[in-house]
């Protein structure tokens, strides 16, 4: 009985150092820092330039690691362009489905940009700690219930339902729809890029992760 407490104790003391050891890299600091300007190759050079031309603003956040595929990042902001600003679903419904993936992918920075938005827009508070809660906001507009609908069952099924996509089609269309699939498809290549250069938010914003 001594020897089968010593094995589980010592396996237990094990699974704790284990534990520690993911959350400490879990805890780890930003990875991918800003290049130097003086360390840019020709690529990168033009790539901040056409970024800065087009966005009127320095690179931050996720540009800062996909620099580091300066043809990739020209493609990605080019994209990004278009979903932020001209989705055919409007700029209400285009905030809130942003949201809704910047939840599921725990993307503080992006959420520390777009649930002020989206407050702008019209969404309501109680909607917003909703999302920020991973809970189904109740009190959801239609349409709203619709782009989360849709937007969570792409995420986490990997396809959307009959149900839901003859709903989005008779709504938005089939334009809207891939507009949808745009913005999802968008925002979870920005997801795993914060993920992976472990981005935080400029104002401490730090969504819970699930499962912790």
């Amino acid at each position: 009985m001594r020897l089968k407490f010593l094995s589980l104790a010592a396996m237990l003391c094990s699974l704790m150092t284990i534990g520690a050891h993911v959350t400490s890299a879990w805890a780890a600091e930003t990875r991918m820092a800003p290049i130097p300007p003086e360390k840019y190759t020709p690529a990168q050079k033009q790539a901040v330039a056409d970024f800065e031309k087009a966005r009127k603003a320095p690179i931050s956040g996720p540009w800062i690691p996909l620099l580091r595929s300066p043809e990739l990042m020209t493609s990605a902001f080019t994209m990004g362009t278009y979903v932020r600003y001209n989705l055919s679903i409007g700029p209400m419904l285009t905030d809130f489905g942003i949201m809704v993936v910047a939840r599921i992918w725990a993307m503080d920075f992006e959420w520390s940009i777009h649930a002020p938005q989206a407050l702008k827009e019209g969404v309501s508070k109680d909607i917003v700690d909703a999302l920020a809660d991973g809970r189904r906001p109740t009190g959801m507009s239609d349409d709203q219930a619709l782009v989360y609908d849709f937007s969570t069952e792409l995420q986490q099924n990997r396809r959307v339902s009959d149900a839901t996509y003859d709903r989005a089609v008779k709504r938005f269309g089939e334009n809207g729809v891939i507009d949808l699939v745009g913005l999802n498809g968008y925002y979870t290549m920005l997801g795993m890029t914060f993920n992976t250069a472990r981005i935080s938010a400029p104002d401490g914003t730090k969504l819970t992760r699930f499962p912790e």
